[in-house]
């Protein structure tokens, strides 16, 4: 009995120790727990896990902010810790250590990091409980890393790419400015007196040279920039370093050579902003960086800036060589080249002659946009060189800061062969279909009360489709919008491109045919000639004159020339048939040779043009004396090579103040 109940108790103390062994931590499970906490960067989860021994040594709040910063600043993400646990129960050392290898991998600014390390862990007790800890060491997330060691950073900048028209001329180019500056040990006696004159030449305020000149960074010998000049002010800048210590130096900046003539389309660079760098966070920008503010220079930014140079090593303590952890070198932005004919657009720019307005100028076979002014503008080189004047811009009533080619208008009676395209279409009128009226003015019924049609010249006879365009008869295009019916006619001019995105490289606002449909007579009528609710941009305007060279097809826009692409592309086909759009194209070129056509003044002797002229009033009711825009679209038909649309703001003559400034450019261009 005894011996029975000896056997027991053996048996039972056999059973609790190996209980006991098995409840014992492991150090495998130990490490996976500190690599699930370290992949997620929770360092103050990963310190939890250090040795006492490392403890002593570590702070753990200088520990974790310092590892979050350097994570943060290197941008370390997938970061991957391959760790396999031994199949085999470990035995510690004399030391009652364990040591485990892992292979690790990880993103940086500057690309993968991989390397492999060992990590050991110590057993330890803690309130009678025995635990694993990590003998951490700073070689288990970096190479090589010892204490006092850092973690370096250096960025190279790339070369921003430079934006070329379609003949290689630099619109946006990478060139050198002068850099003015001054040594303030060298100002001398007379400091007060240079830092005004100087102030005076540069057209700002001795104030805002002293604010230079106090920044926490000067020492007594630097050189303090203060402002910088373009070359071609080469008198000035020799001028200012005629004053005691002051210098100069050229420095290369980015330079638009056609200044105002390009400035809306080409737009330009500046210094980050707070805003910039929320709205860019993620695409690795900094406070010191420049970004493309306006036009093009921030439509390609993603193209044009190219991707910084980092290097990301191990700055060594101990005055040994850095260790290397990823190097990417500084990869240059890409040169765009465009389908813009710098000649076109001068001359286009020239013509609009800071009248408020716009011009846009297009190959009508290609789609490829040869000219793209906004009048007035401005020097987008001020901008770069930190002096634009912009109280002076705000505040001027014609507001040359304001992109108009991409804005929409009404488009007035440019509109109508639009309006003749879709009522051939749908055969609601023929070529020979004519209306006999007398008078200027014209209502469908007395429900429109008080309000009529009105055209500028009654011709005394009875007027078909090509007198209809000769004369611009606000009438006959009202009563072909009506028999087409408002519900089709908004349906139609679908085809054309209304209510849906322009499909252009730079963003144009949307063309619109109404608020909220052509629910109504009048609107509709009114909407046949160009007026109503409808709105267009001038280069929207430009393409919808294409199908009438294309075969009734509605030409793709282009702004940048890939040399890949032979073919033009359509945004719509079929909009008119070929023999609807030769009826249209021949009665336009009347509106230009035919001595009563509302164009006549642009026919050039030895070129065969068409167009169209437009007159669009701007106001409430037809009673009040409202600003008038004028248009004119106008091409070449033999060989067609150049059209261009022009808009011009608040004109006293109607499309009068703008067809001589059209074919100023069709004949530059032309002849």
């Amino acid at each position: 009995m005894y011996r029975n109940v000896l056997l027991w108790i053996i048996l039972i103390m056999v059973i609790a120790f190996l209980t006991s062994c098995n409840n014992d931590p492991k150090p495998e499970d130990r490490f996976q727990a500190f690599i699930s906490d370290w992949e997620k960067h929770d360092f103050e989860k990963v310190y939890s896990q250090f040795s006492e021994d490392v403890k002593e040594k570590v702070n753990k709040d200088e520990f974790v902010e310092r590892f979050d910063k350097i994570y943060s600043d290197i941008n370390i993400n997938n970061l991957n810790i391959d760790f396999k646990a031994p199949e085999e129960e470990i035995e510690p050392n004399e030391q009652g250590e364990v040591a485990f290898t892992y292979d690790l991998s990880m993103e940086t600014i500057a690309g993968p990091v991989e390397f492999s390390e060992q990590a050991t862990l110590v057993l330890e007790e803690e309130k009678d409980e025995k635990k694993w800890a990590v003998r951490w060491e700073h070689a288990m997330f970096f190479p090589d890393m010892e204490e006092g060691d850092e973690i370096g950073l250096e960025q190279s900048s790339p070369r921003r790419g430079e934006i070329l028209d379609r003949n290689g001329v630099k619109l946006a180019e990478n060139g050198l400015v002068y850099e003015i500056g001054m040594v303030p040990e060298d100002l001398g006696e007379n400091k007060e007196a240079t830092i005004t004159k100087a102030a005076e030449l540069l057209n700002t305020t001795p104030e805002s040279i002293q604010k230079e000149l106090n920044a926490s960074w000067v020492q007594p010998h630097y050189f303090v920039p203060i402002a910088r000049l373009p070359l071609e002010e080469q008198e000035l800048a020799t001028e200012l370093t005629q004053l005691s210590g002051v210098l100069s130096k050229k420095v290369e900046s980015r330079v638009y050579p056609f200044k105002e003539a390009a400035a809306h389309l080409i737009g330009y660079i500046g210094k980050v902003t707070a805003e910039d760098l929320k709205n860019l966070e993620g695409k690795g920008y900094s406070a010191n960086d420049i970004v493309g503010k306006k036009g093009l220079e921030f439509v390609l930014e993603d193209r044009l800036r190219g991707e910084k140079g980092v290097h990301l090593y191990i700055k060594k303590a101990n005055g040994t060589e850095n260790v290397t952890l990823a190097k990417k070198e500084a990869k240059d932005g890409e040169t765009i080249r465009l389908t813009i004919d710098i000649d076109v657009q001068q001359v286009a720019h020239d013509q609009l002659g800071g009248n408020a307005g716009a011009a846009a100028a297009i190959h009508p076979l290609t789609g490829e946009a040869l000219a793209l002014v906004s009048s007035p503008s401005f020097d987008p080189n001020a901008f770069v060189l930190g002096n634009a004047p912009w109280n002076v811009l705000n505040e001027d009533p014609l507001k040359p800061l304001v992109n108009r080619f991409i804005l929409t208008y009404a488009p007035g009676s440019t509109f109508k062969p639009l309006t003749a395209g879709i009522a051939l279409e749908n055969q609601v009128i023929t070529p020979e279909t004519s209306i006999d009226i007398t008078g200027k003015q014209w209502q469908k019924d007395s429900s429109w009360g008080g309000y009529s049609i009105t055209r500028v010249t009654d011709p005394g006879k009875p007027v078909n489709l090509r007198d209809a365009f000769v004369y611009s008869d606000n009438i006959y295009f009202a009563q072909a919008a009506l028999g087409i019916g408002g519900e089709r006619f908004e349906s139609e001019l679908t085809k054309y491109g209304f209510g849906e995105p322009f499909p252009f490289e730079y963003p144009v606002y949307e063309s619109k045919v109404s608020n909220e449909g052509l629910n109504s007579d009048v609107l509709t009528a009114d909407t046949g000639y160009g007026q109503g609710q409808l709105e267009m941009s001038p280069i929207h305007l430009a393409v919808s004159f294409t199908p009438l060279l294309n075969s009734g097809n509605l030409i793709k826009p282009k702004l940048l020339l890939d040399e890949s692409v032979a073919e033009p592309e359509f945004w719509k086909e079929n909009v008119l048939t070929p023999e609807n759009a030769k009826i249209i194209l021949d009665d336009l070129v009347q509106v230009v040779e035919d001595p009563n056509g509302t164009a006549n003044d642009a026919k050039i002797e030895g070129i065969r043009l068409a167009g169209k002229t437009g007159t669009a009033e701007l106001k409430a009711t037809k009673d009040e004396d409202g600003q008038e825009n004028g248009l004119f679209v106008g091409f070449n038909t033999e060989n067609p090579s150049l059209l261009v649309a022009m808009l011009i703001e608040d004109v006293k003559n109607g499309s009068y103040d703008v067809t001589p400034k059209v074919k100023a450019i069709l004949e530059s261009v032309l002849r």
